[in-house]
């Protein structure tokens, strides 16, 4: 038995990289997905397709989600398809490439950039506040989100990204104290380099191959260990657990 039949999915920021490989491996165990875009509509048709193809539940939906008004009318339109959204997995994110040698350093970092980050947190509380309703009247519900290794080890100074990424924390966990007694639960899961997205594109092999002979697996993530991770919170497996980050790095951070 699929351990999420009958379970509705958002997803944003998944027509690539890690969000689509959330969205296949959420499909799978039978959940309907709600597939979140921006820009690029082809991938997103393409994850939903490739899902809908195997025999799964897919949509996909543009909606930019620090647009409060669009983050609304996609949570509608899901529920209107597929019934009131379950598990919401806050992973968009703002335009950012990994590039050690081309990024600022923090002398020439400006508060707009925090604030363009940040946009992950607007987003994310966007988004929030759209599925809460319906899980509170369907007893329960699963909200999980996105961060990085890079709060707990910045072996590269990412200063606006990995700020943003820490305001998380504290999000989450006051969003898992307030929710807990409607049975919702709120995790956290914080990957580290992933290999094959195109943010991490212009990471040098230098840093590549520094972090992966640092880890104890001896490679880096993939999209699929991220997804894989994110199954476990939105699955029955975790139904005790709420206001927890972890990370999936192969045990490069121990903490």
């Amino acid at each position: 038995m699929d351990v999420l039949g009958g379970k509705v999915a958002l997803v944003t920021g998944a027509s690539r990289g890690v969000g689509a490989a959330i969205a296949r491996i959420l499909a799978d165990e039978g959940a309907a997905v709600v597939v979140n875009y921006l820009k690029s509509e082809r991938r997103a048709e393409e994850v939903a397709g490739g899902i809908r193809e195997r025999g799964g539940r897919a949509v996909a939906h543009r909606a930019d989600v620090t647009d409060e008004s669009a983050v609304s009318g996609m949570v509608e339109a899901a529920a209107e398809q597929f019934g009131p959204v379950d598990i919401l997995v806050n992973n968009a994110l703002p335009d950012y490439r990994f590039d050690p040698a081309g990024r600022k350093d923090f002398g020439g970092v400006r508060w707009e950039d925090y604030l363009q980050q940040l946009g992950a947190l607007r987003g994310a509380l966007y988004c929030c506040q759209a599925v809460v309703p319906g899980m509170v009247d369907s007893g329960g519900g699963r909200i999980i989100s996105i961060l990085s290794n890079l709060i707990n080890n910045p072996v590269v100074a990412y200063h606006d990204y990995t700020t943003a990424k820490s305001a998380f924390l504290g999000f989450s966990r006051n969003l898992a104290a307030e929710l807990g007694p409607h049975n919702i639960t709120v995790n956290m899961i914080a990957g580290g380099l992933i290999d094959e997205t195109d943010a991490s594109a212009p990471t040098t092999e230098e840093v590549r191959q520094l972090v992966a002979s640092s880890t104890p697996l001896r490679r880096l993530g993939t999209p699929e260990d991220l997804g894989r991770a994110v199954l476990m919170f939105a699955s029955p497996w975790s139904d005790f657990v709420t206001g927890q980050y972890i990370t999936c790095d192969g045990g490069l951070v121990m903490s």
